[in-house]
């Protein structure tokens, strides 16, 4: 029983993990996927709402929170005020503002959309000095000609901007192409640590659960098997050494052990009946 056990927490080990681990990831990738519409939905709103009212002042002045991508990544520094370990970045390969320059592994995720067209979203998992991160990233394609009116050559953008950010980055972008991608990252750590945790509640109460059922198990076999078969054992060396005044095994019930001590009876009997007999004739 104990082998069994044993190879039935491994397996069962092996399974809950994998689940717990599973859940946990699809956890966190719900999260960030919460993250990134909220993103979405900032860049759309300002698009739509807030880049229109601005167009008269940006000619005098340029107002970076006019820009979409601008306006959702300065919106998410205020939720890393109270969670620091998460992070959305709109890293570019040829951006304006160079804060916005792809990292290498960033960079692979843009090339990868780049060469992959139909691709609308990737998820990895990053080893970091923090530890592990869940990376959920999105392409970022110039999407209408409005863009392009600031992206395409340095002449045609406005002076404002150039005279913020310069001339020498953030052009040459042409419609439909991916020029970047949203990037969402957040910690593993917290979802792991606690699903790991639960692992092992769980492997702690079926061990529990197990060792009762052992210790139960034990002493049913002890009261219903052993102990009846041992006196009937007892019982037949005692006939086996002549000594046939020992007393009948009763046992009221109809199981097994019921069976085998009525049959020894009988045989008991009989065999004091026979030794009579030849007794007599003697």
């Amino acid at each position: 029983m104990s082998g069994a056990f044993l190879a039935g927490l491994i397996v069962a080990s092996i399974g809950a993990y994998t689940i717990v681990n599973r859940n946990a990831m699809e956890d966190s990738l719900q999260n960030a996927r919460i993250i990134m519409e909220g993103a979405s939905a900032i860049r759309t709103y300002t698009s739509e709402s807030v880049s229109p009212l601005l167009q008269e002042k940006m000619k005098v002045e340029f107002l970076p929170y006019a820009i979409p991508s601008f306006a959702a990544q300065a919106n998410f520094r205020l939720v890393q005020r109270k969670l620091p370990e998460y992070s959305y970045r709109e890293p570019t390969l040829n951006p304006t503002n160079l804060n916005d320059k792809a990292t290498d592994w960033e960079a692979d995720i843009i090339n990868d959309f780049r060469n992959s067209p139909d691709k609308t979203e990737a998820t990895i998992t990053r080893a970091t000095p923090a530890g592990p991160y869940l990376t959920l990233a999105r392409p970022l394609k110039v999407g209408s000609e409005r863009c392009l009116t600031c992206h395409s050559t340095p002449d045609k953008a406005p002076p404002t901007m150039t005279a913020l950010y310069g001339s020498q980055n953030g052009f040459g972008w042409k419609l439909g192409e991916v020029i970047g991608a949203q990037v969402v990252s957040i910690p593993l750590a917290v979802p792991l640590e606690r699903a790991n945790r639960a692992l092992m509640l769980f492997l702690g109460a079926l061990a529990v659960t197990f060792t009762l059922v052992v210790l139960v198990v034990d002493l049913l076999l002890r009261f219903i098997v052993v102990k009846p078969v041992k006196e009937i054992s007892d019982m037949a060396s005692a006939v086996s050494l002549g000594k046939l005044d020992t007393p009948e095994f009763v046992r009221g019930s109809q199981d097994e052990i019921g069976s085998l001590a009525t049959s020894f009876n009988r045989m008991r009997r009989s065999l004091q009946n026979a030794l009579k007999m030849l007794e007599a004739q003697g």
